[in-house]
């Protein structure tokens, strides 16, 4: 089965590119390659590459710079999203849409279900919203939107790869602490991608890792498992900081742990590992290559 992935610089992206094999031809097409601003383009590139499903990790993602981008940031999450799903149903080819735990508010004390209210707070977490409505209202009866949280890896910019940085260069370092979500390796959500696109799932589901952290309780691993594989080799003092001491331009939900249970119960399949143990595997890749 041929599976194009739009997006193809992203972690995510990366990961898929990886599973390339015997049964699945995995495509993943960058900007250059597929304009998600041209239906019609995007028609002819997925008929010319015999597309059975396509995987859409384009997606704008500074946070931050969001809130002075307004018009890019929906342009590339709801329009290009939209776009997307209109190609796909041009041509009955399946979808899976990623989204993200910011279209919630984080004032939840519990994990949140796909079924719970969207409230999104910041320019991305409404943006994103916005493209999820769009694919679902385009494409009902095939396409997955998948919610994730928190997703590192050995590609890209991510926060594993800051802090290891950042934990050579320093003696000291803050971390907020009072943001709780979950940690996601990029190459367990590749994995279950390419199972929900095997099953064809459809409607709104999360995955992420299994437990909950704190942007201090994952740097504190990073830092400890670092010690532990050589990776890192000196002392350093970590201290957790609030929120309110760490401004940004766009608000964080405060609580973001998505709930897995819709997703576990339509795939059985699918085995969720504790993101320390799915840190410390990543990590391990990472020092042999």
């Amino acid at each position: 089965m041929t599976i194009i992935v739009i997006g193809k610089s992203g972690q995510l992206a990366s990961e898929l590119s990886c599973l390339n094999n015997l049964n699945n031809n995995i495509i993943a097409l960058g900007r250059y390659d597929i304009d998600i601003f041209d239906v019609e383009s995007m028609c002819i590139i997925l008929k010319e590459r015999g597309a059975r499903a396509v995987i859409n990790t384009a997606a704008y993602t500074a946070v931050d710079k969001a809130e002075s981008e307004i018009e890019n940031v929906y342009a590339i999450n709801e329009t290009g999203s939209k776009n997307v799903a209109r190609a796909c149903s041009l041509l009955n080819i399946y979808l899976v849409h990623i989204s993200t735990d910011f279209v919630f508010d984080g004032q939840n004390t519990s994990p949140y279900l796909p079924s719970n209210l969207c409230n999104p707070i910041s320019a991305y977490g409404k943006s994103k919203r916005a493209g999820e409505k769009a694919v679902l209202e385009t494409l009902p009866d095939s396409s997955c939107v998948l919610r994730t949280s928190w997703v590192y890896s050995r590609f890209g910019n991510n926060f594993l790869k800051t802090m290891l940085k950042l934990m050579t260069e320093r003696d000291e370092l803050d971390v907020v602490g009072d943001q709780i979500g979950t940690p996601t390796n990029a190459s367990g959500l590749a994995n279950a991608c390419m199972q929900i696109v095997t099953y064809r799932l459809v409607g709104t589901h999360h995955y992420t890792d299994a437990g909950l952290a704190s942007w201090y309780d994952f740097a504190e691993a990073i830092y400890e498992i670092g010690i532990e594989l050589g990776m890192l080799n000196k002392t350093i003092s970590l201290r957790p900081i609030s929120t309110s001491e760490y401004p940004t331009a766009a608000k964080r939900p405060i609580y973001s742990v998505l709930d897995k249970t819709s997703l576990l119960e339509a795939m059985p399949s699918i085995v969720l590992f504790h993101w320390r143990d799915q840190l410390r595997a990543m990590m391990e890749t990472m020092k042999t290559n």
